[in-house]
């Protein structure tokens, strides 16, 4: 937790942040999304992760619309940047929970920003033996910094670019449960 903030300055982001995305936008966002899933995966009974913290919610919102058979785990994965610019490695905090030799996998994740954490994910995903990984994301962020490497299949709702939190997106660690996507005043 983050102790250099109180529950009022908190109140005060949420009070004066921007309303990008409404809950029912995000309803029918999630909708949209488990149609074309379905469509692409219903035969395949996948194995389908939700990248932690940011995925969870829209993980818990989306798969309860998924009308088929699939295996659902979870697995924390971070990047940090090590001593030299443009070096990235990802590091496990929680492995993949469920074998994913020879299957169709589908990651989950909250936000698609630049991708660099994504991407190595869905590599390691095929270094494990996946025999397809797919990408769903709650967000695309639009502007021009993304990874070269990796083009999500899956998009919930396009945003402008600027520091946007709820539906599992935080704000400092906080505002994960708000029930629409908002944008930080200013930024």
């Amino acid at each position: 937790m983050s102790q250099s903030l109180t529950r009022e300055e908190l109140q005060t982001v949420m009070a004066e942040a921007d309303l990008l995305k409404s809950r029912e936008e995000v309803e029918a966002a999630l909708d949209r999304m488990a149609g074309e899933i379905t469509a692409q995966l219903s035969d395949t009974m996948p194995v389908v992760y939700a990248i932690m913290n940011g995925g969870l919610v829209m993980a818990g919102q989306l798969l309860t619309r998924l009308n088929f058979p699939l295996e659902q785990g979870y697995l924390h994965a971070t990047r940090y940047r090590g001593e030299f610019t443009g070096q990235t490695d990802l590091q496990w905090q929680a492995p993949p929970s469920i074998p994913m030799d020879g299957r169709t996998v589908l990651i989950l994740d909250d936000i698609f920003d630049e991708g660099h954490t994504l991407a190595e994910v869905v590599k390691s995903c095929f270094a494990q033996g996946a025999k397809e990984v797919l990408t769903a994301v709650l967000v695309n962020k639009v502007h021009n910094r993304k990874n070269p490497d990796l083009a999500v299949d899956f998009v919930g709702c396009d945003v402008e670019d600027r520091y946007v939190f709820g539906y599992g997106m935080d704000y400092r660690s906080f505002w994960r449960n708000a029930d629409g996507i908002y944008a930080v005043k200013g930024l």
